[in-house]
């Protein structure tokens, strides 16, 4: 087939995304120095939640999903101008609905943050400063909704650079948000994340200026057009809504602990945001990138009439997100409290807040190779258009989510809601892999490598558990320091055993051939 190596696009992808994620922390930084864990954060994380919900259920979610196997079988069957024909339509419906969800948004903001965090209820101020900070950060859904989709479109042609790189703007723009607090609005109390909320906004038009010059280069700039419905249209919006509906139950997950964690103590639900950030790191790195750079070669495979194509593209996958995620499980479990401390223990984040969110960490470690493996094996379904199988996988995941979050939470508290989300997601895992079995979409020849990995990752684990006794009894360092020798010990450690014993996959590292192309 034409098109990147899996290999070389998840390089791509990976290193732009872990660009991204490095900025990310450094933005968390900032919210942790200027914001702390308290009332202020609370509100803002809230009126976040807001527009990045809608925005994954319509655009990075539902609809990426839905179009862009419709876009990968036309442009191989009619070309590119009928594919961008359909990238038309789609972008109008997108601009037209999420413009009247923006506007209804607006209107009804006070009652949309009582659905989210009814804690809120008891605590006025909160209720009123994420109020007003969503209705600021609202307008971001129509734009990086329409990025996102300009992204899929890019991706389609095998130039993931583009829609990789366009979060580290928004990051960009949310620590100069940050760093302007004390500076304007210091004086605001639970209004202090207001810099951010506008920044987050204009990082939204600079992402589409950047996601449109990427596009007029490859020559694929949908066109503005009046909103039509053409047969290749009704079948792409019949394979969103129950797209639509699955990354649904995805957010409802976070959704439940977002409404549970506001019913416990200030300061819940930032533990959970930052133990959810650095999860987030391997997650996004790692299952995201792969789930990106999979989703249009397995579309097109599926166009083409390539099983075995799909097959080895998918085991490939798995072996690539093991020798990343088995290690990264084992240093979150081991290391919570250090990564916490050394990442985030600065200005009013206190080192009560860091054991907090370290035990949520550990909480959300578990739950990591389960997060990551829905993010691939979920592409083959959609590839097939099968949006049924990963709507009907996502409502049981919630019902697992609702029942351990009720029964974990009098018990554990915001670790209880970690806890089963860890859970729901390793379910959705085997489900989904008991399924592509019995599809013969997915073969067993990842397990020889992952059975490597799992051997050098407990190698490097006792390693870890020496180098942190090291640090702890022998040597006083600031946190960041002990933990930059930790995670530098361990990674080499890793890497070592690694290369000693076999356990890095075939076709992971660049080629001669890769470097000459």
């Amino acid at each position: 087939m034409a098109g990147l190596p899996l290999g070389r696009a998840f390089r791509q992808i990976g290193s732009l995304t872990a660009l991204s994620r490095i900025m990310g922390f450094v933005r968390d930084i900032s919210f942790a120095t200027f914001l702390g864990a308290g009332a202020a954060a609370d509100a803002f994380l809230v009126a976040l939640k807001l527009p990045n919900m809608f925005r994954r259920l319509s655009a990075e979610g539902a609809m990426t999903n839905a179009f862009l196997p419709n876009y990968a079988a036309i442009r191989e069957t009619y070309g590119q101008a009928a594919a961008l024909k359909l990238a038309a339509e789609a972008q109008i419906f997108l601009i037209l609905g999420l413009s009247v969800l923006v506007i209804i948004a607006e209107i009804f903001m006070a009652d949309l943050i009582l659905l989210l965090a009814p804690g809120f209820a008891n605590t006025p101020d909160r209720l009123a400063a994420a109020t007003d900070l969503a209705r600021i950060t609202m307008p971001y859904l129509p734009l990086i909704s329409i990025v996102a989709l300009w992204a899929a479109i890019a991706n389609a042609h095998d130039h993931f650079k583009a829609g990789a790189a366009a979060p580290i703007i928004a990051n960009i723009c949310f620590i100069a948000g940050a760093v302007m607090i004390p500076f304007v609005a210091s004086h605001l109390d639970s209004l202090r994340a207001m810099p951010i909320a506008i920044a987050l906004v204009g990082a939204g038009f600079v992402q589409l200026i950047f996601l449109y010059r990427a596009l007029s280069r490859l020559h694929a700039v949908p066109a503005l057009i009046w909103p039509r419905l053409t047969d290749a249209g009704r079948k792409m919006w019949r394979n969103f809504l129950p797209a639509a509906a699955g990354a649904g139950g995805m957010q409802m997950n976070l959704l439940i602990d977002l409404i549970l964690a506001s019913l416990l103590p200030v300061g819940a639900i930032s533990w959970l945001y930052y133990a959810d950030r650095v999860a987030q790191l391997p997650l996004g790195v790692i299952g995201i990138a792969l789930g990106t750079a999979l989703l249009p070669k397995l579309s097109a495979a599926e166009a083409a009439g390539q099983p075995a194509e799909v097959r080895n593209n998918l085991s490939e996958a798995i072996g690539f997100a093991g020798f990343f995620v088995i290690p990264a499980v084992t240093g979150l479990v081991l290391c919570g409290l250090p990564i916490i401390k050394g990442l985030f223990v600065y200005g009013a984040f206190t080192v009560s807040d860091a054991k907090m969110a370290a035990m949520a960490l550990v909480a959300y470690g578990c739950g990591l190779p389960g997060f990551v493996m829905v993010k691939i094996l979920q592409t083959a379904f959609y590839a097939t258009g099968q949006p049924a199988v990963v709507l009907k996988i996502s409502l049981i995941t919630v019902a697992i989510n609702v029942a351990g979050s009720l029964s974990l939470m009098p018990i554990l508290g915001h670790v209880g809601l970690a806890l089963a989300t860890a859970v729901s997601g390793t379910v959705a895992a085997a489900i989904m892999l008991y399924l592509l079995a019995q599809q013969h979409r997915l073969s067993a020849s990842f397990l020889p490598v992952c059975g490597k990995i799992m051997l050098t990752s407990a190698v490097m684990g006792a390693a870890i558990i020496g180098l942190q006794l090291g640090v702890d009894r022998f040597v006083t360092v600031p946190a960041a320091v002990g933990l930059a020798v930790i995670v530098g010990g361990g990674g080499a450690v890793y890497s070592v055993t690694a290369y000693v014993i076999g356990a890095i996959p075939p076709r992971l590292l660049p080629t001669r051939h890769d470097r000459n192309t």
